[in-house]
């Protein structure tokens, strides 16, 4: 078949105009709706989706309507119908089991036809939502997370891709859950779940229920999720304030959902006649199709450095993991390791979701806080469960590479958050709380946060510190090890250390060697890594600010110090040559010069005896 014989044109297309993004992508949405779409169902794909969804709905019948003619021949091949119009061009006598609108409903409109607006476009799509079915609806926050942190205005963008701006005065379109609740009801569809989406509208690695987001605000699954997901999905970008930040605070606040930068509502359309159906502990319809009969998962999670996707569901006795996809191919080794030294376990994560607070943000708070008490606390528990974990042999597993961003504390109880990564061979317990220390001391001096030591030690200073806090007399051969690993586990991040200290110091060329090389050089005038929030720039040039004055006092100091030195040299000197030439100082010479003589040959006298005699034993032997 040809892409000509395979794409519909009923008008309206946009024949040049793309809305595929390379940095687009939504695999959580994927496993949801390999969830909720069983094979056999129809499914109407309403604007451009990431590709992981169209493998999700491997066994679906699929109609695809994309307003842009290049977008509709990509997927040619691919579903089972492709048209190229505007949600004015979709039959009106169609109706599908699932509508997915992933991108949101401007994506869906076309400027090559009547224009039907946002209310428009959502009663159309509901329309074609039969009775029992369910329409999958994604929506961008105005007052997100992603618009809070932009470098740039949201109103000043003049790229093509920027031709419709949503924004709070807008009246036509929803600007929160409970407007977009409202529209929904008013074409006849029931919200039966939301989900806020992060770490941006156009990238989604995570969807969190927002309700469990309002409720448990202390959640330390949520934190490690919120800072995982905001940390890198904002690598190499220009931001104002740290994201990762602001998403936990808000977290904290119970505001998460409200901050999210996008919605996903999941909402239904009840049957046209008879009683009202009995729902399923998923919230929907039980006519609905559905992959299973659990609940709508708590989270989908499409974090870490590998393609998984995996699922918290609220089962009988509580949270417990769910993986719904395959397993990743093992990643290619690092350029720098000589060995791989952890792999991803295939069965993990499982089992419950340990409960607690993450004990990154305990730490975090106790150094903010200046509370010593708490510090000493939590990481003398810390140290003594490492070696209660150890026994009497190294640590194995997953334990071994749990630092303090994925570990959750619960009275005096730790855990391991997420399993998945495992260590290939044992490490000593001191190595392992080294690197958790160390990359904890980075944080604290890159991101400028407070602490109670002084401001002159660099990390692997800080770290010595920490280690005396836990009770524990780290060496250099500890610390050395450490980074060691560190450097294995994530050798990007070290050759960047590298490229930064080569950059600051014109005597890089004298430290290159291996990536553990550019960890021994972190101090608190560098920059955070990953990120490039404006913030931390303004105070790391702050940090660099103090310590120039700094050092510009410590040389005025010591320039002084000479001063006075050479002032006192000169008049030494000065008493000198006055003295030398008085009468009493030349007659002080001639009665001491016979006497240095007569000094000079007693020495060389008692010279010539001492080689004599040592002359005459040697003759003897």
């Amino acid at each position: 078949m040809t892409t000509e014989t395979a794409v519909t044109l009923p008008g309206g297309e946009m024949l040049t105009w793309s809305d595929q993004r390379a940095d687009a992508g939504n695999r959580p949405l994927a496993a949801l709706v390999a969830r909720l779409v069983p094979p056999g169902a129809d499914v109407l794909l309403a604007g451009p989706v990431d590709p992981a969804v169209l493998d999700a709905l491997g066994g679906a019948r699929v109609t695809a309507l994309l307003r842009g003619y290049p977008d509709a021949a990509a997927l040619a091949g691919r579903v089972d119908r492709v048209v190229a119009a505007g949600a004015t061009c979709l039959p009106a006598d169609e109706a599908y089991d699932v509508v997915i609108a992933a991108a949101g409903l401007d994506t869906v409109e076309s400027v090559e036809g009547p224009r039907l607006g946002w209310d428009g476009v959502l009663a159309r799509l509901a329309a074609a939502v039969r009775p029992g079915g369910v329409l999958l609806l994604r929506l961008d926050n105005p007052l997100g997370v992603h618009r809070l942190v932009a470098s740039c205005g949201w109103y000043v963008g003049r790229d093509d891709a920027e031709w419709t701006l949503g924004g709070v005065l807008d009246q036509s379109r929803p600007a929160n859950l409970d407007q977009l609740r409202l529209r929904l009801d008013a074409v006849g569809l029931r919200v039966a779940g939301s989900y806020a989406g992060y770490p941006r509208p156009e990238s989604t690695t995570a969807l969190l229920a927002t309700d469990e987001l309002a409720r448990r605000t202390t959640s330390g699954l949520f934190e490690a999720v919120l800072q995982e997901s905001c940390t890198h999905g904002y690598t190499g970008r220009f931001v104002l304030a740290d994201p990762a930040r602001l998403a936990v605070d808000a977290l904290f606040a119970g505001r998460a959902g409200d901050l999210a930068p996008s919605w996903l509502a999941v909402a239904h359309r009840p049957p046209a006649f008879g009683p009202e159906p009995a729902m399923s502990a998923a919230g929907l319809p039980t006519a609905t199709p559905t992959a299973d009969d659990g609940r709508l998962p708590v989270l989908l999670w499409g974090g870490g450095s590998d393609t998984r996707i995996v699922e918290v569901v609220d089962g009988p006795h509580g949270w417990h993991w769910h993986r719904p996809g395959p397993v990743a191919a093992a990643a290619t080794p690092a350029p720098y390791a000589s060995r791989e030294i952890a792999h991803l376990d295939p069965a993990a994560p499982d089992g419950p979701v340990p409960d607690g607070r993450l004990l990154h943000n305990l730490l975090l708070d106790g150094c903010l806080r200046r509370d010593t008490a708490l510090l000493r606390r939590l990481l003398r528990g810390y140290a003594d469960w490492l070696t209660h974990q150890a026994a009497a042999d190294p640590l194995t597993g997953a334990v071994a590479l749990a630092g303090v961003d994925n570990l959750v504390v619960a009275g005096d109880r730790f855990a391991v958050l997420d399993p998945s990564w495992r260590v290939d061979d044992p490490l000593p317990v001191d190595v392992v709380l080294a690197r958790a220390l160390w990359r904890f001391a980075t944080e604290l001096l890159t991101g400028g946060y407070a602490h109670p030591w002084t401001s002159t030690l660099d990390a692997i200073g800080l770290t010595v510190v920490l280690g005396g806090v836990a009770g524990r007399d780290f060496d250099r051969a500890v610390v050395d090890a450490a980074l060691d690993v560190e450097a294995a586990l994530d050798v990007d991040a070290a050759v960047r250390r590298i490229r930064e200290a080569e950059h600051r110091d014109s005597r890089g060329a004298d430290r290159r060697g291996g990536p553990e090389a550019g960890l021994r050089t972190v101090t608190s005038t560098d920059l955070p890594p990953g990120r490039h929030s404006y913030q931390q720039l303004r105070d790391a040039w702050l940090r660099q600010r103090d310590e120039n004055t700094r050092l510009a006092a410590a040389l005025s100091w010591t320039e002084d110090l000479l001063a006075s030195r050479e002032k006192a040299l000169r008049r030494a000197e000065a008493k000198l040559d006055l003295l030398s030439g008085t009468v009493s100082y030349q007659l002080a010479r001639l009665a001491v010069t016979p006497a240095r003589i007569a000094r000079r040959g007693a020495r060389a006298v008692k010279r010539r005896a001492r080689a004599a005699i040592t002359r005459k034993d040697g003759n003897r032997e």
